[in-house]
């Protein structure tokens, strides 16, 4: 028999809060923006690490690692799920590998092998789930941030996960056109078709979202995408210790 006192204790509870991941998201073209005298394989495993490093530095989030680049499972903390997705690029990459979220799996049909430091799926083809006990669970909240941010503030995520309170999708733009992080609620909604590299996609979203209010944008920042693009660092920012320390040798 329930009480009159347990139905208060119920009807009173705060509603939970949606367990949140950020996902960072590892491809090739990290390796691009690699100045003149720098290896393009060093440059990219520093700039991913440091932008990995800041996800895992929340609070309150789960830290995912989605890359196309073998070998990223080195880079992480034990525990942290490592979702291999194909190496893809626009639109496809971006629900590829929100895709790729909603598949990790809390239970693993037989125990995977692990590294040093992260953990793979057990089958080694692309887009293979990984079992992790930081795994996201279907229909949650989740920020896929482009792996080419290393010292992106931690405030920024933040921000766009207030900013799924009341909207669909958010979005951190680029200076120079395109996206630094998306964050969406999933599963990934079918109409929101925009890549990291599109010119505005916020605009593009907009347009063809359902509801004028279905996509948010919160504070931009820059990414590493050619060598010029180095001098964008913020020396005065703490973290990108393992970007700086490449870069000053």
């Amino acid at each position: 028999m329930v009480t009159s006192q347990e139905t208060r204790e119920e009807t009173s509870r705060e509603p939970e809060t949606p367990r949140r991941t950020v996902a960072v998201l590892v491809t090739p073209s990290i390796a691009d923006a690699a100045p003149p005298g720098v290896d393009a394989g060093e440059f990219l495993r520093a700039a991913a690490e440091d932008t990995y490093e800041l996800a895992a530095a929340l609070d309150f989030v789960s830290p995912v690692l989605v890359t196309s680049v073998p070998g990223m499972e080195e880079i992480v903390w034990p525990g942290t799920p490592v979702v291999e997705i194909p190496d893809l690029s626009g639109p496809a990459l971006v629900r590829a590998a929100f895709e790729a979220l909603s598949s990790v799996s809390e239970t693993p049909p037989s125990a995977p092998a692990a590294s040093p430091r992260g953990e793979r799926a057990p089958s080694s083809a692309p887009g293979a789930p990984l079992y992790g006990e930081r795994a996201l669970p279907y229909g949650e909240q989740a920020v896929l941030l482009s792996g080419d941010a290393p010292d992106l503030p931690g405030l920024l995520v933040g921000k766009l996960f207030r900013r799924l309170g009341r909207a669909r999708i958010a979005v951190c733009p680029a200076v120079g056109g395109g996206a630094v992080a998306i964050a969406a609620h999933l599963p990934y909604p079918a109409w929101a078709g925009v890549g990291f590299d599109d010119p505005d996609p916020v605009r593009a979203l907009r347009a063809s979202a359902p509801g004028p209010r279905t996509v948010a944008t919160g504070p931009g920042w820059h990414r590493l995408r050619t060598p010029g693009d180095v001098a964008r660092l913020d020396p005065g920012l703490e973290g990108w210790d393992n970007t700086r320390a490449l870069l000053s040798a």
